[in-house]
């Protein structure tokens, strides 16, 4: 076997200067986990070079999205781990030879190497989102035939740009449909979300911590600490759980503990409670508090207890009660200083107030809606969206959906016509809810989404992000302002394309970028 001694990574929007890890990833990756990974990729394109188009056996459909999820940022760090995946994804089919990822990363045509690159990111955080419907049994062959049209378009040294640009538009569309799935999902088993105020209080007593994103994780944590004096706290992306009926039923799922997935090194530090990753967002584990982190589904991490699939928590439950919990009530707070946040604003609730949102803005009393959402990160500027939520004029109504929300969703927005002026959508996925909404009031309107009194103000970091922008594109949305940074994998010349035929605009400053939107346009 050949030791590789750099490697090359640029998905995540804080990769090294801008430009690409290449000595170890700033997300806590070695060489030897980021080259590991590109195997996984390289042997799924290899795959799909040899098995036909229509194969979506439920194994092969399932070794698929677990081959491509494990290798999103902030999932899998265990090469082992990665290593039984490769060796399956291998082992699937006959002549499987793995594509070289060094053909794609330092392609000499940029455009090609950007456009292969946004399709393969964008199957990337399609692959969370199919995933995490198919742990609940629902499954689309048309989803799961395009992940291997698209991987071997991506391994097709003969693919012209006017292909690529096709076959990212079409990831756009494919990637609408799973998250329209996991919603179906989602809400058939765990009913319609339903607007929340999620306390940050810690009660006294043992408690465990559930990170991530999967539902079908917390549902079975629920299940198992029922009458054991367990209480149960989300952190991150499975806040919106709480919005859930069929969840917030359980009366020890208590509230919400942290903030976003970059401030968990401290707040975990000296947390007296087991902590559970179910999908990604976990980083470079703590000396303080490793001895109490247990990982579960794809994500893995050296030296840590992982769960396997007949997700027996039995370890977590007996270490909470060891250790006890807080003696006292621990009164936490947001970033701003709330005691609470509110989540379940899907689209059902949404739409069943659309009346008063159509009167409103009919009757001026609502001048725009604004969706801010994606992604939270630790790079320098992101207070941006503070700074944004805050200015935003007092006839404006925020949405919010992913872990951004965390920089402001403690605040006290008030009520405009009516309603909060913040509501919290959901997690990254729950986009669809976003999108869903925006299409029932153009139709409202008699007008097309981009003519709404609607702008969208994103942040991206990882690869869900990706693929939901290439939904917004896909469905011809235009108009979004974009932050912090710009992707690396972009090239001047695809980014000059997407201006060009989406008015894809940059941030700049929250007063600036809130007085362009809210100037009527001529």
């Amino acid at each position: 076997m050949v030791v590789k001694e750099s490697m090359f990574c640029f998905q995540c929007e804080q990769t090294m200067q801008g430009i690409a890890c290449e000595h170890g990833g700033v997300c806590g990756k070695t060489v030897e986990t980021a080259n590991l990974q590109d195997d996984v990729i390289g042997a799924l394109i290899g795959l799909a070079k040899v098995v036909p188009p229509e194969n979506t056996t439920t194994p092969l459909a399932r070794l698929v999205l677990d081959g491509l999820f494990t290798t999103l940022t902030n999932v899998n760090f265990d090469d082992p781990a990665i290593q039984v995946i490769l060796d399956k994804i291998e082992a699937a089919a006959a002549d499987v030879e793995v594509y070289d990822m060094q053909q794609l990363w330092h392609n000499a045509d940029d455009d090609i190497r950007s456009l292969k690159t946004l399709v393969l990111l964008g199957l990337k955080g399609m692959a969370a989102y199919a995933h995490q419907a198919a742990v609940l049994a629902y499954t689309d062959d048309t989803v799961n035939q395009f992940f291997l049209k698209a991987l071997r378009m991506i391994g097709d040294d003969e693919a012209t740009q006017e292909d690529l640009l096709a076959l990212t538009m079409e990831t756009g569309h494919v990637n609408f449909a799973a998250m329209k799935l996991l919603d179906q999902a989602n809400t058939e088993v765990y009913g319609n979300p339903r607007p929340t105020e999620v306390p940050l209080t810690i009660e006294p007593g043992p408690f465990i911590v559930i990170s991530g994103h999967d539902l079908y994780d917390l549902k079975q944590l629920l299940d198992q600490t029922a009458g054991k004096g367990i209480n149960v706290y989300t952190h991150g992306e499975m806040l919106p759980a709480h919005g859930y009926p069929a969840l917030k039923a359980y009366p020890q799922l208590k509230g919400n503990f942290g903030t976003a997935w970059q401030n968990q090194q401290k707040e975990f530090k000296k947390l007296p409670a087991p902590i559970l990753f179910t999908t990604n967002c976990i980083m470079p584990v703590g000396k303080s508090y490793r001895d109490r982190v247990y990982t579960t589904s794809v994500v893995g991490y050296p030296d840590m207890v992982h769960i396997g699939a007949d997700k027996d928590f039995t370890p977590l439950i007996d270490q909470a009660l060891a250790l006890g919990g807080y003696t006292e009530p621990q009164e936490l707070t947001g970033i701003n200083g709330g005691h609470t946040v509110t989540t379940g604003f899907g689209h059902d609730f949404v739409l069943s107030k659309a009346d008063t949102v159509i009167k409103a803005v009919k009757d001026g009393e609502l001048q725009h809606i604004i969706l801010v959402g994606g992604c939270d990160g630790a790079r320098v500027g992101r207070n941006y969206y503070t700074q944004f939520v805050e200015a935003a004029p007092e006839n404006t109504l925020i949405l919010t959906c992913a872990c951004g929300k965390f920089r402001f969703n403690d605040m006290n927005l008030g009520t405009v016509a009516g309603l909060p002026r913040m509501m919290d959508m959901g997690q990254c996925n729950d986009s669809y809810s976003a999108i869903k909404v925006a299409l029932a009031l153009a139709d409202a309107f008699d007008c097309e989404v981009n003519d709404l009194p609607l702008t969208l103000v994103l942040s991206w970091y990882e690869q869900k992000a990706v693929s939901v922008l290439l939904t917004l594109l896909a469905l011809g949305i235009k108009n979004i302002h974009l932050g912090p940074t710009l992707p690396a994998f972009v090239s001047p010349h695809v980014l000059d394309y997407l201006v060009e035929n989406f008015a894809l605009t940059p941030i700049t400053t929250a007063k600036a970028d809130l007085a362009r939107i809210l100037t009527p346009q001529m």
